[in-house]
Formats: structure tokens, sequence, C-alpha cells
């Protein structure tokens, strides 16, 4: 490989929130990769801190152009740079949104499990969530079409929040479900948000399909939120984009955008944005080739060592999505043993909402030889809780 991804960064003490725990601990919870980026955004930034004046910025067009190629070349999405947006970050986006074109009461779909902070993106707005379990058959997901259509009907729903790639399961939506999600929202008057942020970490040789790709009723229907910040690991610098091909709908997310003050670029956003899509894609190749590496690595010696924990497919994300319902029902309490017992940090389940009470949420964003730690006790905790559970039945 050209690029180095087994150094381990020392990040503790640096104020980054997945390290702030204790030393004993190793933390593989967050979404957030302990890879330096890409030397070419380094560069760049390197570049324009030199110039040593940090006053307010405009959204250059290069930045626009970046997004626009990279969509075309990457995703097959031929973007109008016109309908692109800069904003802060994906959850300020969604959250302006949920705000602008909702009042309060009403409802927002989602389709659970899912990232947890659309939870937040809609209660804090005084809307209230409309769930539509995802189908899961004990190994991967699907969406529940028949389920979604009766949600969407509810004259209360006007606003659908879509995980593509999904988050946490790492599912890879088809342009056949897409575009059937796209149908129903166009008959029922709902508009979609769809949040692609996991887009440019999918597995080599796999490709994610934009939602606003797929056909007219997607593209008229759809308010799209992407960014650099997953793949790159950028989330620190607050850049991103809403791309939103229908100018009724681009208008009132631009003035919503404006209005919360989240529109603005801070001095090194659209350098580190313009870097990253006009330079990284090499380097994001070999990182995708590495994480999915790990991600072979971890599911093999689960296999090995625990065969009663399922590893769900996943086609995209540097997370994996850990079955450990033969152990408990409650994810909690198994995430809060591991951290305890093995001093690893994983994300419980509970928190994407319903449908995750059985599962573990796992960052292999790392070099391997922290994956291999991470590993190692992921394994030690779960034999450790399964010798327990086993004293427990023989003495009960």
């Amino acid at each position: 490989m050209k690029y180095d991804f087994d150094t381990v960064i020392n990040r503790r003490g640096t104020d980054a929130i997945k390290w702030d725990v204790p030393d004993e601990e190793l933390p593989m919870w967050v979404a957030d990769m302990d890879f330096a980026t890409a030397p070419e955004i380094s560069e760049a930034l390197s570049e324009r801190l030199a110039r040593g004046v940090f006053g307010y910025a405009n959204v250059p067009d290069a930045w626009r152009t970046a997004y626009a190629d990279w969509w075309r070349e990457r995703h097959g999405l031929a973007m109008d740079k016109d309908a692109l947006i800069f904003c802060t970050g994906v959850i300020p986006a969604i959250s302006s949104t949920v705000r602008k074109l909702t009042t309060p009461n009403e409802k927002v779909i989602i389709q659970t499990p899912v990232y947890g902070t659309f939870y937040n993106c809609i209660r804090n707005n005084g809307c209230r969530e409309l769930e539509s379990p995802l189908l899961y058959d004990g190994s991967a997901y699907e969406m529940d079409l028949a389920d979604l259509e009766r949600k969407m009907a509810d004259p209360q729903a006007t606003l659908m929040l879509l995980c593509n790639p999904q988050n946490p399961a790492g599912k890879i939506w088809s342009r056949e479900t897409l575009a059937k999600v796209g149908e129903l929202a166009k008959r029922y008057r709902v508009t979609v948000v769809s949040d692609e942020i996991h887009c440019d970490i999918t597995a080599p040789g796999a490709s994610y399909v934009p939602f606003a790709s797929v056909s007219d009723e997607c593209r008229e229907v759809s308010i799209t939120c992407i960014a650099p910040t997953k793949a790159f690991n950028l989330a620190g610098l607050q850049t991103a984009a809403v791309y939103i091909p229908n100018p009724f709908l681009r208008h009132k997310i631009w003035r919503a955008l404006n209005t919360d003050e989240v529109a603005e670029p801070n001095s090194f956003a659209t350098t580190a944005a313009i870097a990253a899509f006009t330079k990284g894609g090499a380097w994001l190749d070999e990182l995708r080739e590495y994480v999915f590496s790990n991600r072979k690595m971890v599911a093999e010696a689960l296999a090995a060592s625990v065969p009663e924990v399922k590893v769900v497919a996943g086609e995209a994300t540097y997370l994996m999505w850990i079955d450990v319902g033969a152990f408990f029902e409650n994810s909690r309490e198994i995430s809060e043993f591991l951290r305890r017992e093995a001093g690893l940090f994983v994300s419980d389940g509970m928190q994407y909402g319903p449908g995750g009470e059985h599962h573990l949420r796992m960052n292999i964003a790392c070099p391997r030889a922290l994956c291999e730690e991470g590993t190692r006790r992921l394994i030690k905790g779960l034999q450790l809780l399964r010798e327990k559970s086993a004293a427990c039945e023989k003495s009960c």
C-alpha cells in the first residue's frame, strides 16, 4: 500500500471525544476513525494555514465543482452545481430541515434500528418519530415497504429520514427499493431527507445508489445530506453539503440553514472538502481495502471463538453490527459488561431504537493492532459472559 494505515496515533489527551476514556479502556464506539486523514488534505490545510489570516470565508465555485465531479465519477449522479448548499454538518442540516418543513407534534418517519441522533433531530424540534421497523431475518435487513406505505399514508407524516447506506447495519439499499420509496413519497406527499454521509465507505468493488439518482420521483422529493467527513475523518472541520434538485424545497432549506446560522464555512471547511474530492481518491480506495480486511478478521475471529454471535452482513460503513442475542435480550447490559470486565467500549444497540436490543455496534476504522486488541477484548468479554450465564443457570 502507498498509504500508512498501520501506525497507531496516540489520541489520548487531545480533546478527542472518542478517546476521553480511562487509560485501561479501548474505545471502539463513535463513528470517528483512528487514521490520519489523507496527506493530500493535510498539505492543502497546511497551505491554507500558512496564509495566516482567518477572516470570513465565501464558498468558492471550486467547492461545488469538486462535489459534482466526485458524485458523477464515483456514484453516477449528475448534480446541478447550483443545487448544492454548504452547511456545517449533516445533523445541523437535518435538524434545520425538520424545523422548517414540519409543525410541532407532526410525525417524522424513521426506519429502525437507525442512527440514534435522528431521534434528537425529531424530538428537539417538537415532533414525534413514526417508526417503520426494518425486516431482519437473522443475517440481513430489508425495508418493510408495506409498513412504510402505511406510515406514509398518515396525514400527520410529511417527512421521512432515510439512512443510505444504512447506519448501523451497513446495508446498501438497492435501486429497486429506493425507487419504491420515491414512488410512495411522491404519492403521499412526503419529503425524503436522505442521510448519505457514509456513502464513500463501501466494500471494494461495491457502490451505493444515491437516492436522488434513482428516478424523477426520488429527485423531486429528495433532500440529500452529504459530506467528506466520515470517509476522510474530517468531522471536526464542520464541512458538509445539502443537495436539493427541487427549487421549491431548495429555497426553503437554504432559508432554514441561513436562519439557523449553519450555512457559512470556517477557514478550513471548503479547503478540506475540495482537497478530499479532487486529490483523495487513491487514499480512500486503500482505506476501503484496509477497513474491510479488518471486518473480515473480526468476523472470522468471532465465528471461531464465539459462534453464537452473528455478524450482520454489511457492504458499507466502518461499523460492524453484531447480533449478541444469544447471550441476553438487553444489549445495554452486554455493552456495560464488556466495558467493565474487558475494557472495551462499544455502542449498545438499544440507542438505535427498536430492533437494536440484541446488537452491539463496533467501530473497526483503526490500525490493525488496535482492531486485533479490540477483537481479543470482545471475545474475552463474551466468553466471560457465557461462563457467567452457564454458572447462573446451574446454580438457579
